[in-house]
């Protein structure tokens, strides 16, 4: 179970950050030593650092990466493609969201992706799409977030088709299947 949450941890930090090893030094501020042992299991983060970890979700990003490690321990053989069942579910979800028309969607230039964590230098080029859905209760929104390559941004834009249109019909090819880098 460990296992496949850390997998899916390092696809979302490998997804910000230019490597590991830079996510270690520059926002965890942990040693790579540290945190190999904490991948290996055999070292427990402090609260704060699992806080930060956890930061690199929304609630429900974490509440569905429970939920997918949940079914590896049902169906063993998810574990060998835990974080591609973790990106197509939520694609999947955002979807849904999006034909239930009660999502809202939003494009975050890499300018403000970056303000995000702080540290524009250590961040890879990459766009943020933010699918949600706003219950009018402050803190409560459900959120799902797709760091893209920062190229879509410019697809999106050339396309004829609205934002949501372009999410509905391209979110699953460019985010589950074209992050196999």
């Amino acid at each position: 179970m460990h296992q496949a949450m850390v997998k899916i941890i390092v696809d979302q930090i490998i997804s910000q950050f230019k490597t590991e090893s830079q996510f270690c030094a520059s926002y965890l501020e942990i040693s790579l030593n540290d945190w190999q042992a904490w991948k290996d299991g055999t070292l427990v983060l402090q609260g704060e650092d699992m806080q930060k970890i956890k930061s690199l979700f929304s609630d429900y990003e974490w509440m569905l990466m429970q939920k997918i490690i949940k079914q590896t321990i049902l169906f063993p053989e998810k574990r060998n493609y835990v974080v591609l069942e973790y990106k197509r579910v939520k694609s999947l979800v955002a979807k849904k969201w999006i034909r239930s028309g009660e999502a809202m969607v939003e494009l975050i230039s890499q300018r403000d992706s970056h303000n995000k964590v702080g540290m524009a230098s250590q961040r890879k080029e990459t766009i943020n799409l933010r699918v949600f859905l706003d219950y009018d209760l402050w803190g409560y929104d459900d959120i799902l977030e797709f760091c893209l390559p920062a190229v879509v941004q410019q697809q999106i834009e050339d396309s004829p088709v609205d934002l949501l249109e372009w999410v509905n019909e391209n979110l699953t090819d460019t985010y589950v299947l074209d992050d196999k880098n």
